[in-house]
C-alpha cells in the first residue's frame, strides 16, 4: 500500500500546478478532486490529514449539529473564500458555523461564518496557531477555535476585537460554551476517545 500511495504522490506532483492560479483555475482543479487542498495566495497546498484529526472533525461536528439553534448550521470541510482577488486565497477550516442559509453550499464567504474551528495536526501547527486566526480574523469572523488533540483535548476559543482575536478561555473535558448567546455543550473527551467494542 505504500508503494501505491508514494506513486500517486509522484504522478499528483508532477502534474501540480507551476504558476499562481485563478479562482477558476482552483474550481476546475478541485473537480473530482479526493484530497483536502486549500489555496493560499494562488499556490495550492495539501492539507495533512491523520486520522485521529479526521475523528474529531466530524465528532465535533455531531456534538454541534444538535445544539445549534435555526438558522444556524454547522459545516466541516467546506472552502472559505479568504480572497477572491488574484492571487487569490481559499481554506478548508476543519469545522465552520454558518448561516442556515449557506448550509449546502459548495464555498462560503467570511460574511457567512460565526465561528471558525480548526484541529491542530502534526503538520499544521504553525498554520493553526498563527496564519490562519490572523487571516480569520482580518476578514471580520467573530469566533475562533482551536483544539489540540495531542495528548488530553484542549479547547482555546478566541473573540475578535479590534480586528484579532483575543484568547477568551481555555477547557477540557466537559464544557459548555456560549457562541452569541446560544449555549453549546461539548464533551471534548469524547473527540477522539476511543469506543469499547459492544
Amino acid at each position: 500500500m505504500r508503494r501505491s500511495r508514494s506513486a500517486e504522490a509522484v504522478k499528483m506532483v508532477g502534474a501540480w500546478p507551476d504558476h499562481l492560479l485563478t479562482m477558476n483555475e482552483w474550481s476546475a482543479l478541485r473537480e473530482g478532486g479526493d484530497l483536502l487542498c486549500e489555496l493560499v495566495d494562488g499556490v495550492a497546498i495539501v492539507a495533512p490529514q491523520p486520522p485521529r484529526h479526521q475523528l474529531a472533525v466530524w465528532r465535533l461536528t455531531a456534538q454541534l449539529e444538535p445544539a445549534l439553534p435555526a438558522p444556524l448550521a454547522v459545516l466541516a470541510r467546506t472552502e472559505l473564500v479568504i480572497e477572491e482577488e488574484f492571487p487569490p486565497t481559499v481554506r478548508a477550516p476543519d469545522v465552520l458555523v454558518v448561516g442556515g442559509s449557506v448550509g449546502h453550499a459548495a464555498r462560503v464567504a467570511p460574511s457567512d461564518v460565526l465561528a471558525a474551528i480548526e484541529i491542530v495536526a502534526p503538520g499544521s501547527r504553525r498554520m493553526d496557531r498563527i496564519m490562519k486566526p490572523a487571516e480569520y480574523a482580518a476578514v471580520g469572523i467573530e469566533h475562533y477555535w482551536l483544539l489540540e488533540v495531542d495528548g488530553p483535548v484542549r479547547l482555546t476559543a478566541y473573540r475578535r476585537r479590534a480586528g484579532q482575536y483575543e484568547p477568551v478561555g481555555e477547557y477540557r473535558d466537559r464544557v459548555t460554551l456560549e457562541l452569541d448567546g446560544h449555549p453549546l455543550p461539548l464533551d471534548l473527551n469524547a473527540l477522539t476517545a476511543l469506543r469499547s467494542p459492544a
